[in-house]
């Protein structure tokens, strides 16, 4: 389904876990009828603790909870976690689990990699933030900078049925023939999901629901990353946690820039990976030529997947810009049109140009590169320009949302 632009919703900007997860345990403590979960993270510290503690007081006053984790990114909870969230009644499922090998975890490509909150269909969260401590400030120099939107209002319609979708039974992965008490539970589950919620207008942004899947979705979040950049007029600015995007996305920053659009990025400059930096850097050179200015963020990790377009656009989710996220990883953002969002989001964003970041200074006109650097920069030029091709033939297997504690029984 092509992506549509829902009017009337209200939007807030969360900065990292201090905004964040009091207002997702604040809207859990009072859902009256269902909780929709998706997480790429969720560790066993005092955040999944303390998500795991209202979740099972939410279950049990009665309200449908269901929670999706990622086999990659949350492969540790213990059998004490799962059976206190299960035995409440708690649907827990992981999203294609794998087990490891010497310790090992090859299940890396084709990650559930979406962060989205739900709660009675009347609210929703979605960004980049996951439920572990490393996203509070006590937890260090490793406490990662992120961020995430709170949504009232009709956008929240599309957003529930997407993530109703997304964990509905599934046949049994080795049955030739789907067994009848499985598409008994499939339709039950489908009439829920099709059950009309009217929500009324909650305020003045427009929002749009993006995400990208291996189907029928593999490009959606870049290209309205790419159209916001072709449009715009006085700026580009955008906070991405991994950058290395492709090639065409690449060509409209620098022509953006070219044409007299202020356009500038902010990159990890203290990054949590050293390969996240080595790789960014290598695309400086071209996009400092063409006057794209790069400020790195040195206070801490970045995790943000944040971005401004001028007075009005801006974007928030889970997708970065680099080819897990644009080629592989199934992500979802929200895209929207609100003055009043798109000037809290730059000002934040501004604060933290000016606080913590450090500008990378453009090559002198006269510099000539060295011919390693030159060369290590056509081969990386002509592998973001090809990437979408290669990746479109790695293994494009179908998941299997894995109940948690069926797995662990099993053990």
């Amino acid at each position: 389904m092509k992506p549509h632009w829902w009017p009337g919703n209200r939007v807030q900007l969360l900065e990292n876990g201090e905004e964040f997860f009091p207002a997702v345990f604040d809207a859990i403590g009072q859902a009256e009828r269902e909780v929709i979960i998706e997480t790429f993270i969720l560790f066993e510290d005092k955040v999944g603790l303390h998500l795991r503690e209202v979740l099972i007081a939410a279950a049990r006053r009665g309200v449908q909870i269901d929670l999706l984790i990622d086999g990659f990114g949350s492969p540790d909870l213990s059998d004490e976690f799962v059976s206190g969230l299960t035995s409440a009644g708690v649907r827990l499922r992981s999203f294609d689990p794998s087990l490891r090998v010497m310790g090992v975890r090859f299940n890396v490509l084709r990650r559930m990699h979406r962060k989205i909150v739900v709660v009675d269909g009347r609210v929703a969260f979605v960004g980049g933030i996951n439920y572990s401590a490393d996203h509070l400030m006590d937890f260090g120099p490793e406490a990662k900078q992120d961020y995430s939107i709170q949504l009232q209002g009709p956008v929240v319609i599309e957003i529930r049925r997407f993530v109703r979708h997304a964990i509905q039974p599934a046949p049994p992965p080795d049955a030739d023939k789907p067994p009848r008490g499985w598409r008994a539970a499939r339709r039950r589950w489908q009439r829920h999901e099709e059950t009309p919620t009217a929500i009324e207008p909650a305020g003045p942004a427009e929002a749009l629901f993006v995400r990208r899947d291996n189907l029928h979705h593999r490009n959606d979040i870049e290209r309205y990353y790419r159209i916001a950049i072709r449009r715009a007029r006085s700026q580009v600015l955008i906070a991405n946690a991994y950058f290395f995007p492709g090639y065409r996305l690449l060509r409209d920053l620098q022509r953006a820039a070219r044409r007299g659009v202020d356009v500038r990025l902010i990159l990890q400059g203290q990054p949590d990976m050293a390969i996240v930096k080595t790789a960014a850097s290598t695309l400086y050179d071209d996009l400092l030529r063409s006057g794209v200015k790069i400020h790195e963020y040195i206070e801490r990790p970045l995790h943000g997947k944040v971005a401004v377009v001028d007075d009005e656009w801006a974007t928030v989710g889970s997708s970065n810009l680099d080819p897990l996220s644009l080629a592989l990883n199934l992500e979802a953002n929200v895209v929207l049109r609100d003055r009043d969002f798109a000037s809290d989001l730059r000002q934040r964003l501004e604060q933290l140009i000016e606080r913590s970041c450090r500008e990378v200074p453009a090559p002198a006109p006269d510099h000539q590169p060295r011919w390693w650097p030159a060369v290590r920069n056509f081969f990386v030029f002509h592998f973001l320009r090809r990437f979408p091709v290669w990746a479109g033939r790695l293994p494009r297997h179908s998941p299997a949302l894995v109940s948690v504690a069926e797995a662990t029984n099993g053990r």
